[in-house]
């Protein structure tokens, strides 16, 4: 058994000292905030899209942001920050985006996805998390645009489970997309089996049974400041409340990470993806998407959570940044109101914005560092719900001392 402590207290951090309690070890998490999960984990959309982890960097993607830059509403913002690392992660990023580029990370997140969604249905069946909301609607991607439709249809060729759906079947699939004004919907890509569940609630619920499990030694609520050597070994963590022995960490702290990393000679090419969502109450009058939809080319995501409609959008490169900025959110107002104006209460909306710790490639980065004894589980980006489960035990294998589950090439650290 090993003393092992983890670093960040967000989904990603749960879900990989729970993996390395069930592997046998004694698990100590820090987590610098004084509740759990309040970064990305809070309000985030709620979507497990084991299929649709297509990563943002694409061949037409450059041309198509100075598109999304000059809307008022487009979801894309860019403001400089200031800092060499924000062009030193757009340069990694543009480098990134052509097609054969895509493709290769696209079939290596496909895979991280398939086995994320069988790691989550074994995290269920341990922990038994009865209070997250948990359903299985399907995803729908509905495309506005007659063109870009066909180009995805001409892909779902019918060997997958996606399913091409013309307007009218996708109508029939989701009557709440006829309840516009303006119809929009030129077709959609249905995916049965991808679910919705609560993030913030699955966390906390999670915490607890850690808290009851004999492997995991408590919550620290510190800021981790640094980490003790022992030759090129890592021997202990450095808080603010004090030094916690350790026989190996991983870093799962999202872009805390990346200084913590710095000082051991380890640049984490990680970047803020500042996203917005409103969580909308549920009447009985009101008539909610019960699939989860995706609008393709507004970047926005619905999905039910309970009784009430999670509402997420929007990619601003704009820096440690997690004020609600009066602009974006009533642009994601007007984008909701226009595409699903009957589905909840958007005068009730709660708004956040968070921040997403992404890697220029869009994978996340798993496994070790040229520091003995210290690991990553960071840079998940937008599907850091979707990856934990399944990037959580592969940690608790590698740090095992057992091969990964799942070929690593691309989800380290010098890949991304």
């Amino acid at each position: 058994m090993k003393q092992v402590v983890v670093i960040g207290g967000g989904v990603v951090g749960l879900t990989t000292a729970w993996a390395l309690v069930q592997a046998g070890h004694r698990v100590t998490l820090v987590e610098r905030a004084e509740a759990l999960a309040e970064g990305a984990s809070r309000a985030n959309g709620g979507q497990l899209s084991y299929r649709y982890v297509s990563p943002l960097a694409d061949a037409g993607v450059p041309l198509k942001a100075l598109g999304w830059l000059l809307d008022r509403d487009g979801p894309l913002r860019f403001r400089p920050d200031g800092t060499l690392a924000q062009w030193r992660w757009l340069a990694a990023f543009l480098a990134r985006c052509r097609g054969d580029v895509n493709r290769r990370m696209t079939a290596r997140l496909l895979a991280l996805g398939a086995f994320s969604q069988q790691s989550f249905m074994a995290l269920q069946r341990e922990a038994a998390l009865n209070a997250i909301e948990l359903r299985s609607p399907g995803k729908l991607v509905a495309y506005r645009k007659p063109a870009s439709f066909a180009r995805a249809a001409a892909s779902a060729d019918g060997r997958g489970p996606e399913r091409a759906l013309s307007r009218d079947e996708c109508l029939a699939l989701e009557p709440s997309l006829a309840d516009c004004e303006t119809p929009w919907l030129a077709g959609g890509i249905f995916t049965a089996g991808e679910a919705v569940a609560d993030c913030h609630a699955l966390c906390l619920q999670l915490a607890q049974r850690l808290a009851q499990h004999p492997g995991f030694a408590g919550v620290m609520h510190a800021q981790a400041l640094g980490f003790l050597q022992q030759g090129d070994r890592v021997v202990a963590v450095r808080t603010s409340m004090g030094e916690i022995a350790a026989d190996d960490v991983v870093l799962a702290a999202g872009l805390q990470s990346t200084a913590l990393a710095a000082p051991l000679g380890l640049r984490l090419p990680l970047y803020p993806l500042k996203g917005y969502s409103l969580s909308a109450p549920i009447a009985g009058h009101h008539r909610p998407p019960a699939v989860s939809v995706t609008d393709f080319e507004r970047k926005t995501l619905y999905a039910r959570i309970g009784q009430q409609l999670r509402v997420a959008a929007m990619v601003d490169l704009v820096g440690d940044d997690t004020r609600l900025d009066p602009g974006r959110l009533a642009a994601l107002h007007r984008t909701v109101r226009a595409s699903f104006p009957k589905a909840a209460d958007y005068a009730q909306a709660v708004p956040w914005a968070g921040l997403r710790p992404a890697t220029p490639s869009g994978a996340p980065m798993l496994g070790a560092t040229p520091v003995r004894g210290l690991w990553l589980n960071v840079g998940h980006g937008a599907l850091g719900f979707t990856f934990s489960f399944g990037s959580a035990r592969i940690l608790a294998d590698l740090v095992s001392g057992r091969p990964s589950p799942l070929d690593l090439e691309g989800l380290g650290l010098r890949a991304a």
